[in-house]
């Protein structure tokens, strides 16, 4: 392995076997002048493929222990998550991580506003944000706060796509909470945004808004139902209606009597539950 560019004297840029530019972390690594070949390859302690170099700065700024349990918190997402994440993870998230203890040792504890959105729109990724919690204690020392777990898996969230869609996922979130509002509005009770039949209801949104995007809906033909549930629950009628014309005027999204038929089940589930 080739050591070409020195970062800090912890981590380097380096060119592998293959000819692949690759950051590695060991200590001394960047000690050396450069070039020099790096023989003693024990000596790495963190290989880190197709890091954008607008982040080399930011490894030079970040506690080595935190960079390392992010390290570790990456690998275990993708295994979890069973995808390819963003290949800056590691970085961006050792930054908030850096960040979010500097805070706490300063006193300042900011609690996220969409906690009750990630938990049950994104369950997989809220546990692993708990997990990581653990890790970076176990590693670190560092205890941060429960509900920064949230926080972590929003970095997650914004991995899980190569370009790291957070505009996309927040797009979304707007869009719910818009969707909740209209619900307490028109039927006059207010969301239990912690209990299972919201969850349902959440998770049933979420993919209703991807397949509104991707312009690819269910096709069931349950129109009869669709008349039953007109007849039968006619202020849950209305208020679906105010959604799918919200949907329309805000975001040209036709939603044909098959998937007006589910949000029509699922907000009467929510509502019934409540």
């Amino acid at each position: 392995m080739k050591i070409i560019r020195k970062i800090n004297t912890s981590a380097a840029l380096a060119l592998d076997s293959a000819g692949r530019e690759v950051v590695v972390l060991g200590k001394g690594i960047g000690f050396p002048p450069v070039p020099y070949e790096l023989t003693d390859l024990s000596k790495v302690d963190r290989t880190f493929y197709d890091i954008d170099s607008k982040y080399f700065g930011m490894i030079a700024d970040l506690p080595q222990p935190i960079l390392l349990a992010s390290a570790d918190i990456s690998e275990l997402a993708e295994i979890e998550l069973n995808c390819q994440l963003n290949s800056n993870l590691p970085l961006t998230l050792a930054d908030h991580l850096s960040f979010a203890a500097e805070r706490l040792k300063n006193g300042i504890d900011l609690t996220a506003p969409i906690a009750y959105d990630i938990r049950h729109l994104y369950p997989k990724e809220y546990e692993l944000g708990r997990q990581a919690l653990a890790v970076l204690e176990k590693q670190t020392g560092i205890a941060l706060p429960e509900h920064e777990a949230v926080s972590i898996a929003l970095h997650l969230i914004n991995a899980e796509t190569e370009n790291g869609d957070l505009h996309n996922f927040m797009t979304m979130m707007q869009i719910i909470d818009e969707t909740d509002n209209i619900i307490e509005t028109t039927l006059g009770f207010k969301l239990d945004k912690e209990s299972y039949s919201y969850s349902r209801f959440a998770t049933h949104m979420r993919y209703l808004i991807q397949r509104l995007q991707a312009n690819t809906q269910i096709h069931n033909q349950v129109n009869t139902m669709l008349r039953t549930l007109m007849r039968e629950h006619p202020e849950v009628y209305a208020c679906t209606f105010k959604i799918t014309e919200y949907f329309k005027s805000a975001w040209d999204w036709e939603c044909n009597d098959d998937e007006i038929v589910y949000l029509m089940l699922h907000i009467h589930r929510v509502k019934d539950r409540t």
